[in-house]
């Protein structure tokens, strides 16, 4: 949170709109995210994204979902931030009541994805040829700089073009050197996950014939271990949102919710400043993500109530290049 002094400042100076700079500590943990992020020429391609759709094939299983994988290139640029955002409030304090209000800084981004390659199985055809945009999303990181929810500091807005809209709470901490980059299980939830079961063909599939001899969906966070391999990473910011925690959710348009509905999203960001220095002195900067959403459709089959929960999980390495 801000510290006492800085609330007093922000206060006084008034809500602002600028450009946003990196180093600014009033954004707290989010202070280097200002630039641009992207894979650069030397590293592209170290964006991974594996999604289970509904589907009916020509021939085949009667499974009615084809499993799309892709490898991408990315670029995520934070450009403004409004500062000083208030929420007005009032709470008790010993036997008064006062004035509690809220000052937040906003921290705006835009997300443009760009396919390298793509596969689905079964083959539908629709998998799209490499340079094709197949995502793009503007949003608001958060910083809540006092009255904050238990250590829910952080927010993240997104808004998605099928028509999804996410407010996931976060929270953040410092890591000395490299994080550790948990498992992902990519298999859904709500059937028998092994292999063997025809109704995973799709990811026996991929899990046998690794999508361009790297990635596993049934596995997919190895491949941002794989890319933490002979990188000195000095230190790494870890910020978390979960949709979960406390008010957030998703809200979707009426056929997305009737046909595959985004029912939770969690994300991990690490940004990690490296030994190796830029042409400034300063510590070269990375930032990895992983972010599952998971899409609910269809009867589970392990007999409890509900939909199959399928995880949309997509992964990247990035360096700041601006």
């Amino acid at each position: 949170m801000l510290s006492k002094s800085q609330l007093q400042k922000m206060q006084k100076r008034g809500r602002s709109i600028s450009l946003a700079k990196a180093g600014d500590n009033e954004l707290g943990a989010l202070k280097l995210l200002p630039g641009l992020w992207k894979n650069l020429p030397g590293l592209p391609g170290r964006g991974w994204n594996m999604i289970a759709l509904p589907f009916v094939a020509k021939s085949g299983p009667p499974i009615n979902y084809r499993l799309l994988v892709n490898q991408y290139n990315e670029e995520l640029r934070f450009s403004m931030v409004d500062k000083a955002v208030p929420n007005r409030g009032i709470k008790k304090y010993r036997s008064k009541t006062i004035n509690a209000d809220q000052f937040v800084a906003a921290l705006d981004y835009e997300q443009t994805i760009i396919q390298i390659a793509a596969d689905d199985f079964p083959k539908s055809g629709l998998a799209g040829p490499a340079g094709l945009p197949i995502h793009h999303e503007p949003g608001l990181f958060l910083h809540m700089g006092n009255e904050t929810t238990g250590k829910l500091e952080y927010a993240r807005l997104g808004t998605i073009p099928h028509g999804n809209s996410v407010l996931a709470l976060g929270k953040a901490r410092e890591i000395k050197g490299t994080p550790r980059i948990p498992a992902e299980n990519g298999l859904p939830i709500g059937v028998d996950q092994d292999l063997n079961t025809p109704y995973l063909a799709p990811y026996k599939h991929f899990h046998e014939n690794l999508f361009q001899g790297l990635f596993d969906p049934v596995h997919p966070n190895r491949l941002l271990k794989e890319a933490n391999k002979e990188v000195e990473i000095v230190r790494t910011t870890e910020l978390r949102f979960d949709t979960t925690f406390a008010t957030g959710g998703i809200v979707n348009i009426p056929f997305i919710v009737k046909q595959a509905d985004a029912s939770e999203m969690s994300a991990r960001f690490w940004i990690q400043e490296l030994k190796e220095k830029d042409a400034t002195g300063k510590p070269k900067l990375r930032l990895q993500y992983t972010q599952t959403v998971f899409l609910d459709f269809f009867p589970r089959s392990d007999g409890q109530p509900g939909l199959i929960k399928w995880p949309h999980v997509s992964i990247n390495t990035l360096e700041k290049a601006t």
